[in-house]
C-alpha cells in the first residue's frame, strides 16, 4: 500500500479546474489580442454596428480550425454568393505555444508520470476549452450591409431595389470538433517536444527517436517566423506601410513564411487572385497569382519575375541542416547517421503535410442581378491558393534524407551519450 506525501499531493493539487481555467484563459486571451490587434492594424475597427468584437471572435474560431459559413441577402432580384477559408496562423502559433506551456508547467521537474495522471489533467483542459469554443462560436455572427457606390452599378441597385447584405455564423458542431482536435494536437505536440515533461514508462522508448525529431521541426517553424517578422519590419522601416505590415505579422506571418518553405523545397502551389482581393505576401507572388487563370507557383515561375528567388534554395539548406543538427545532438550517441536521416526525412514530411493542410486559402464573392453573373468591380472577386499535397511531402522526404544525414555527421562532435528525453532516469519513488 502506497503513501503519498505532501509533495505528490501539491503536484496533484496542481491539476485542479481552476489551473485548468487558466491555462484556457491564458490561451483564448493571447490569441484575441493577437487577432484584435491585427484587425484593428488591417483596417476593421471601423466596421458598422459594433461588429468588431464579434469579428474577432470569428478569427479566434478560425484560427483553431472552426467553421464560419457567410450567407447573403440581395432582395427579390439579386443574388449574392461568398465563400470563405482561411486559417489566421500567427493566432493559431500564439494560442498553441501559450496553451502548451500551460499545460506543461504543472508536469516540470518529473520524469514519470503515468497515462491516468496526464489523460485527466488533459480532460479538464478540453472539458473548459470546449465550453470557451462554443461561447466563443455563438459569440461570432454578425450581418453588414454593402455599398453599391457610384456609377452604373449603383444605378443598377437603385433600378431593381438591390440592398445586398452579407454576413458570417458559425457552424457549431464542426467548430467543437475541429477546435477539440486542434487542442488535443497542440498537447500531445507540447508533451513530444519538451525535454521534461513526463511521460508514460511504457512510451519511454519511443522518445529517443520521436522528442528529437519533434523539437527540430518545431524549431525550424519558429525561426521562418522570426525570420518573416524580422524581413517585414525592415521593409515597414525602408519603404512604409506599417499598418499593412503590422497586420500581416499579427495574423498571417505563418501562411507567408510557411509557404515559402515548401516553395523552397521545390514544391507548387496552384491559385488565382482575381478582383479586390490580395494576399499577404511580397509583390512578386501576387504577381505571379493575377498572371492566368490557374497561376503556378514555384521556384521557376516566381524566378521569372524575380531571380533572387533561387536563394531560397540555399536558406532551406541551411536551416534544415541546422534543423538537422539539433536534432542529432539531441539524440543518444549510439543512434547511426541513417536513422537521424529517416528520422528527419519523416519528420520534415509530416510537417510539410501540415503546411499543406492549413495553408490553403480560399475566398469568393459577388453580386448578380437577374442571374446574369457577378457585377464585378469591387463586389466580386476571387481568390483560391492550394499545393500539389504529395509532390511536396516527397520532396520533403527527399530533402529531409540529406540533410538528417549532413546534420548527424555535423553533430558528432557534440553528441551525448545517454537518453535522448530528459537525461534523467525514473527514480525508485516514481
Amino acid at each position: 500500500m502506497s503513501v503519498r506525501t505532501r509533495s505528490d499531493q501539491a503536484v496533484l493539487a496542481r491539476h485542479g479546474w481552476v489551473q485548468a481555467l487558466t491555462v484556457v484563459l491564458a490561451a483564448l486571451i493571447a490569441m484575441g489580442v493577437v487577432a484584435g490587434l491585427g484587425l484593428w492594424a488591417a483596417g476593421a475597427g471601423d466596421l458598422p454596428d459594433n461588429a468588431f468584437p464579434r469579428v474577432v471572435a470569428a478569427t479566434v474560431v478560425t484560427a483553431v480550425g472552426g467553421t464560419i459559413e457567410l450567407s447573403g441577402n440581395a432582395g427579390e432580384l439579386a443574388d449574392t454568393k461568398a465563400g470563405l477559408t482561411v486559417i489566421p496562423l500567427s493566432v493559431t502559433l500564439v494560442g498553441a505555444l501559450v496553451l502548451g506551456a500551460g499545460f506543461l508547467r504543472p508536469l516540470r521537474h518529473r520524469a514519470v508520470a503515468s497515462a491516468g495522471e496526464l489523460a485527466g489533467w488533459a480532460a479538464r483542459i478540453a472539458v473548459l476549452w470546449l465550453l470557451a469554443q462554443l461561447g466563443l462560436a455563438l459569440t461570432a455572427r454578425q450581418t453588414f450591409a454593402l455599398s453599391l457606390g457610384e456609377g452604373t452599378v449603383s444605378d443598377l441597385g437603385d433600378l431593381f431595389g438591390v440592398s445586398p447584405k452579407v454576413g458570417f455564423t458559425t457552424d457549431v458542431p464542426p467548430t467543437l470538433f475541429f477546435g477539440l482536435l486542434w487542442m488535443t494536437g497542440v498537447l500531445v505536440l507540447a508533451v513530444l517536444v519538451s525535454r521534461g515533461a513526463p511521460l508514460p514508462g511504457r512510451l519511454l522508448r519511443f522518445q529517443a527517436s520521436v522528442r528529437p525529431a519533434a523539437y527540430a521541426m518545431v524549431v525550424l517553424l519558429l525561426t521562418y517566423v522570426a525570420l518573416g517578422v524580422l524581413v517585414a519590419l525592415v521593409v515597414a522601416v525602408t519603404r512604409g506601410h506599417a499598418a499593412e505590415t503590422l497586420a500581416v505579422i499579427l495574423l498571417g506571418m505563418p501562411n507567408l513564411v510557411w509557404l515559402t518553405l515548401t516553395i523552397g523545397l521545390g514544391a507548387t502551389w496552384n491559385g488565382r487572385v482575381e478582383g479586390p482581393f490580395g494576399l499577404p505576401m511580397p509583390h512578386v507572388l501576387d504577381e505571379v497569382l493575377r498572371s492566368s487563370d490557374t497561376a503556378t507557383l514555384n521556384l521557376g515561375t516566381l524566378a521569372e519575375q524575380d531571380g533572387r528567388v533561387w536563394w531560397l534554395l540555399v536558406v532551406n539548406a541551411v536551416l534544415l541542416t541546422a534543423a538537422a543538427f539539433v536534432m542529432a545532438a539531441r539524440s543518444p550517441a549510439r543512434m547511426r547517421a541513417w536513422q537521424h536521416a529517416v528520422h528527419m526525412a519523416v519528420a520534415l514530411a509530416l510537417t510539410v503535410l501540415m503546411i499543406c493542410l492549413v495553408g490553403r486559402i480560399s475566398a469568393h464573392y459577388g453580386l448578380s442581378v437577374l442571374g446574369i453573373g457577378d457585377l464585378g468591380g469591387d463586389l466580386g472577386g476571387d481568390l483560391f491558393l492550394r499545393p500539389e499535397i504529395w509532390t511536396a511531402v516527397g520532396l520533403a522526404l527527399l530533402w529531409g534524407l540529406a540533410t538528417g544525414f549532413l546534420g548527424a555527421l555535423l553533430a558528432r562532435p557534440v553528441r551525448r551519450r545517454g537518453a535522448a528525453g530528459n537525461g534523467r532516469t525514473p527514480s525508485s519513488s516514481e
